[in-house]
């Protein structure tokens, strides 16, 4: 776990950029980057991890929920980011000072030519065959065993979320279904239904455990099926029983699909998955 990973380009939605000398770094001080470069079990890869702390975390002795998001690097970054942040960490900042909430955000970043296979559970006949099932396999069972282990965290499915957009947002939701026992929320932006092809029905069929938490957004103007997609899967979710008060769907009708209008969801989103129960 040695070996450190810049990502390369990648022109699909949601993707990213390597640095660039005259780029400005936005991320906040709260946030770091994991010196050890983390190993892929099964992907023979290796990939960097971004974390943001409370501002409290060093004055204090609390545990605090933990939200486990891909394409990292465009959670802090504008100087890393493909089309701009989603200024994660000035939102939690102005959460935190307010009260509202505290929170530790893990940051995976993305594969750049591999992102397409690592965010998708099904194969593709043009982007190849499916890694989302390792990729997640490595968050559960790698990323967030270390970050339990060197941090303080409340570590049950309780307080643990994942999020992402567009093929983030579909891995995640494959994520809280796969590991109902070490995810218990998923925000679910923009998901790439389209993407899985026709195990989209596997996502109909699927239910999520009980007690989840799942929050979809989507902008009515993103365009092909996206909206009808994420409607149908939706719809499914909530016939096959799962509780409405433990589910959202907002849709923003004038919203397209970039990391802007997902800047602009982060705050309601987040505010409900972890504090929906209080």
């Amino acid at each position: 776990m040695r070996q450190l990973v810049l990502a390369l380009p990648l022109v699909l939605m949601a993707c990213t950029e390597p640095q660039q000398q005259n780029k400005v770094s936005t991320a906040a001080v709260e946030v770091t980057v994991l010196k050890e470069a983390f190993e892929m079990p099964g992907l023979n890869r290796s990939r960097q991890v971004r974390l943001y702390l409370p501002p409290g975390y060093g004055t204090s002795d609390k545990s605090y929920p933990v939200l486990y998001m891909h394409d990292g690097q465009n959670v802090f970054d504008n100087a890393t980011a493909y089309a701009g942040e989603w200024g994660v960490d000035e939102t939690l900042n102005d959460l935190a000072a307010s009260g509202q909430l505290e929170l530790i955000v893990v940051a995976i970043d993305n594969g750049a030519e591999k992102r397409m296979t690592e965010l998708n559970p099904a194969d593709h006949a043009e982007f190849g065959k499916a890694e989302g099932k390792a990729y997640v396999e490595f968050i559960a069972n790698t990323v967030k065993p270390y970050i339990d282990q060197h941090y303080r965290t409340l570590a049950d499915a309780e307080h643990t979320g994942i999020m992402g957009s567009s093929m983030g947002g579909l891995i995640s939701h494959y994520a809280i279904l796969q590991f109902p026992q070490v995810f218990g929320k998923a925000g679910i932006f923009s998901p790439s239904y389209w993407a899985a092809g026709q195990q989209v029905s596997w996502f109909e069929n699927q239910p999520a455990a009980q007690e989840a938490l799942l929050y979809f957004y989507m902008g009515g103007k993103e365009g092909d099926s996206m909206v009808p997609d994420v409607e149908r899967v939706y719809q499914a979710v909530i016939s096959k029983g799962h509780a409405t008060e433990q589910t959202q769907y907002h849709l923003v009708a004038d919203a397209e699909h970039n990391e802007a209008a997902w800047r602009n969801e982060f705050k309601t989103a987040v505010l409900w998955l972890f504090n929906a129960r209080k």
